[in-house]
């Protein structure tokens, strides 16, 4: 690793430890020549699927709109940032289980209202009624009472087992 002060490309590593989410390696590294401290991520190359979109047309997985999207959804909710990565990162372990080299935009919106359902009613209705067009009062309607009959995730949580778990 070139050192960022002088150029040199000599350093040992003083140090390593996990990130946060268990998916990064962060180093301290020392250079030889100047005997400065700096610190370098180490994480794994994966190669996301490409998007089919809906008019026919491919581009690469974008996390920032899939970010920008919930996002928007979850605008002024009582969600944190954690909730939020956490099904950024959830959608993007799903595209890689597919082991598909391209997925159908409309199955990351699938995940995407699945997470949100999950997060938000009110977010997962927002993103709804643009995702699938609503027309009308009556779409919205629908989707209301759907979401009235779902137990929440609270509920789903308290709820005790029928079954022992030994």
């Amino acid at each position: 690793m070139r050192c960022p002060f002088c150029g040199a490309v000599d350093s040992k590593v003083v140090d390593s430890r996990l990130g946060a989410d268990n998916d990064q390696v962060r180093r301290r590294r020392e250079c030889l020549e100047c005997q400065e401290r700096f610190t370098t991520y180490e994480t794994a190359e994966v190669n996301l699927p490409r998007v089919i979109k809906a008019r026919g047309s491919r581009e690469p997985f974008s996390e920032g709109k899939l970010l920008s999207g919930l996002q928007k959804a979850l605008e002024k909710r009582p969600v944190s940032m954690e909730q939020i990565d956490a099904a950024v990162a959830r959608i993007k372990h799903r595209c890689l289980q597919e082991g598909e080299r391209e997925i159908d935009a409309r199955q990351i919106g699938e995940w995407v209202m699945d997470e949100l359902s999950k997060l938000d009613k009110v977010a997962y209705i927002r993103f709804a009624s643009v995702y699938r067009s609503f027309e009308d009062v009556n779409a919205f309607r629908e989707v209301i009472e759907r979401l009235e009959k779902e137990p929440s995730v609270e509920d789903a949580r308290n709820q005790m087992s029928l079954l022992d778990d030994e």
